[in-house]
Formats: C-alpha cells, sequence, structure tokens
C-alpha cells in the first residue's frame, strides 16, 4: 500500500513538472518572426514593387521584403499604408487597388480585397469593418468615396461619397475624421462622417489637410500644409498658408489655428502624449498640445530626405527615403539629439509601426 501511494504521489508530481514546463516553454516561445519589432513600409517605386521591412527592437536583426519572404509573391506599387487590429496587419496599396491582409507577427497571407478599390490610400477600422480612403480616377475630382470593407468577408459591402483627395482617416465616438488633401489637385477640408447615418459633414481648414490626431485633451489637431503656387510655365508664383489647427470635435468649431509663415509648408506631424512633433524643411520642431504660438526653433535636423517620422521611448525615429535603391531608418535619442541607429530598410519608406 505504502509503494502504491509512494508511486502515485511520483506519479502526479511528474504530470504536474511536465505541466509547468510545457506552459513556461509556451510563453516563452514567439508568435512569429516579427513580434517586437518595428515595421516600415516602402512605396516602392516605378521600377520596383511596394515592401515591408523589419527591424527588431534591439535592433539587432534587420529584415527588407518580408511580404515577398514569407508568401513568395509582390505586394504591387505603390504601397501607401498599414492599418492594424488585433494579431492582423491590413496592407493598402494604391496603384494595385488593393487591401492585403497578414498575420502581423508572421507575415502570412490571409486574403486580399481586389475589388471596388479605387486608389485606395489609408484604413481605419470599427469593429468588423474596415474604412477605406479612395481618390477614384486622378482625372475627376467628384468620384472620391470610403469603402466599407467587411472584414470578415473582405469584400466592399457599400461607399460613402466624400470631397476630393481624402487621406487620412481615424475613428472616435461613432465617427470618422478623413482629411483631404485633395489627390493631384488641392482641397481644405477634414469630413467628419457619422458611422451609423452615414451623414458627411465639413470643416474648412488651410489647404492641403494630411495628418491628424486626437491630442490629451481629446481634441482633433491637424496639419495643414498649404500649398506653392504655380504658373502654366512652372514658375512659382506664390503660397497659400499652411497651420497646425484644433478642432473641437463636440461642435465641429476650430478652436485654435497656429499658422505658418507664408512659403513654408509643414509636413509629418506626430503627436507623443501631449507634446506635438511636425517636419519643416528637414527639421524637427516640438511644442505642447495646448501651445499658443509655434516654436522659433529646432530640435534636430535630420538627414537625408525626411519621408516618415515617428515617436517611442524617448527615441525620435526618421526615414530617409530613396526611390532607386534602399532607404534608412535613422534612430535619434530624445534627450541628447543624437543618433543612435542607422538601418537599411525599404525602397521608398515612408511609414513607421511599432508591432
Amino acid at each position: 500500500m505504502t509503494i502504491n501511494k509512494l508511486m502515485a504521489r511520483l506519479f502526479v508530481l511528474s504530470v504536474l513538472f511536465l505541466s509547468s514546463c510545457s506552459d513556461d516553454d509556451s510563453t516563452s516561445e514567439p508568435k512569429g518572426d516579427y513580434e517586437d519589432g518595428i515595421l516600415i513600409s516602402g512605396e516602392g517605386s516605378g521600377a520596383s514593387t511596394g515592401s515591408v521591412s523589419f527591424v527588431s527592437n534591439d535592433f539587432m536583426t534587420t529584415e527588407n521584403l518580408i511580404y515577398k519572404k514569407v508568401n513568395n509573391t509582390e505586394l504591387g506599387t505603390f504601397l501607401q499604408s498599414l492599418a492594424f487590429d488585433g494579431d492582423e496587419a491590413y496592407i493598402i496599396v494604391d496603384n494595385a487597388n488593393t487591401v492585403t491582409v497578414v498575420d502581423r507577427l508572421t507575415f502570412e497571407e490571409k486574403g486580399t480585397v481586389t475589388t471596388d478599390l479605387s486608389t485606395p490610400r489609408y484604413m481605419a477600422i470599427v469593429g468588423d469593418k474596415g474604412y477605406v480612403t479612395n481618390w477614384g480616377s486622378t482625372a475627376d475630382e467628384t468620384d472620391d468615396f470610403i469603402a466599407i470593407v467587411d472584414l470578415n468577408s473582405l469584400s466592399v459591402e457599400s461607399t460613402i461619397s466624400v470631397g476630393n483627395g481624402p487621406e487620412r482617416i481615424i475613428a472616435s465616438n461613432g465617427k470618422l475624421y478623413v482629411s483631404h488633401k485633395g489627390a493631384f489637385t488641392n482641397n481644405d477640408v477634414v469630413s467628419v462622417i457619422d458611422i451609423a447615418t452615414k451623414n458627411v459633414q465639413e470643416v474648412t481648414l488651410k489647404d492641403k489637410p494630411d495628418e491628424l490626431f486626437f491630442n490629451s485633451s481629446g481634441d482633433l489637431v491637424v496639419l495643414s500644409e498649404g500649398r506653392t503656387l504655380f504658373d502654366m510655365d512652372w514658375n512659382v508664383i506664390g503660397n497659400t498658408l499652411g497651420s497646425i489647427s484644433t478642432i473641437n470635435p463636440s461642435n465641429l468649431t476650430v478652436s485654435s489655428e497656429l499658422i505658418f509663415a507664408e512659403g513654408e509648408h509643414p509636413s509629418l506631424m506626430v503627436i507623443d502624449g501631449s507634446t506635438i512633433y511636425y517636419e519643416l524643411n528637414g527639421a524637427i520642431y516640438e511644442m505642447a498640445d495646448t501651445a499658443s504660438a509655434l516654436p522659433s526653433t529646432s530640435i534636430l535636423t535630420a538627414e537625408g530626405f525626411l519621408y516618415g517620422m515617428a515617436i517611442k521611448n524617448n527615441n525620435i525615429y526618421t526615414l530617409d527615403a530613396s526611390f532607386s535603391d534602399v532607404s534608412t531608418l535613422n534612430v535619434y535619442g530624445l534627450a541628447s539629439k543624437e543618433k543612435t541607429q542607422t538601418k537599411s530598410v525599404a525602397l521608398g519608406a515612408s511609414k513607421i509601426y511599432f508591432n
């Protein structure tokens, strides 16, 4: 009897030990090759496809063309942006008129939206719907729309007509906010769309509104680039003004507008906490999201052709884009303003995402 009890106890302990080992192994196993790192989307060029690069968080690993390596196929040009929902990433390629869904950690393709898109640009996700901005035909300023994609069937179930050149799109409290940069012409509005009713309202800002985020107070902050005016021979004859505008989402009024000097055309705005960062003439500026005036001095001049920017973990990530060779990811310490990392990444690199 004693021996039987001893054997039973040893059996139970061995099961518990193996179960513990199994649990430990499962928690330490990575879910995919592209977990815990940085994804960089590259637009590609007329001669080469768009692509995605991966850089590990410790900067020890860099891998380019990850979608092609995993799926043995190309994405096409031009890869405009990525959107994320849980373990899935959605890759928007405008010239190919596709939205491709992949596992964000393994980059294995799970399906593609291949119909009813027309020059898609950006995507916001609410529940099981994806809302994709579409320029339509670049020769027609009246056919632009938001495609509503059923993410279960990966098909466009309906559309919402909007003004010319819808660009960035974000969602909050049952509404979609869309900046209208104007495609190849010009626009100066942000559309506000009620998701339930599909009713569209517009807020007029300065020319070419692009990046838009909600600040620490819940207000919408929009960067408008302004535009350069040319005559028939492409001589510069003037400029419209750029701005950083703050919109109260409850009544859609512009509560503040910081105006840039004539001829200044800012871009690449990001918000980190309560701080706004933006690019102007290759230099990066910072200011509080409650600031009443634009800063007079920059914090950093980035190397090369600054085409993408992000902020995380007290670092500034910038993309020096090339459309004929690999681009460069540069990382600068926010406190020191010194460059700490340089990595070769995708052709035409334009966006930075933290995976």
